[in-house]
């Protein structure tokens, strides 16, 4: 039997979509720790609405491409947030992981 050639990036992007829902559902992400932030040392910006962002964050050791919202950020860190099947989710992640759309 083959496979679906016409519908096969459809099903791929379906599977890895369920598969990344699955780890955000059964796992917390993994943000830097109080003191990676240096939050004491560098000034903390507040938009007066958040940022989109997509960013990489770590399920444990299983590294995700999330579509998120910045929402306070320093130099060095960005603190963000986004929806999960089991609610919002938020961490503290290095800048370098966070690009804006």
């Amino acid at each position: 039997m083959g496979s679906n050639k016409r519908y096969a990036d459809r099903l791929d992007r379906q599977y890895a979509r369920r598969t990344d829902e699955i780890i955000m559902r059964d796992h917390k992400p993994e943000g830097l720790k109080t003191a990676e932030l240096e939050l004491d040392k560098y000034a903390v910006t507040i938009p007066p609405a958040p940022l989109a962002v997509t960013v990489w964050v770590r399920y444990g050791t299983i590294p995700l491409r999330v579509e998120a919202e910045a929402v306070k950020w320093t130099e060095k860190v960005v603190a963000c947030q986004w929806e999960t099947p089991n609610g919002q989710h938020k961490a503290w992640l290095w800048a370098s992981a966070v690009k804006v759309r």
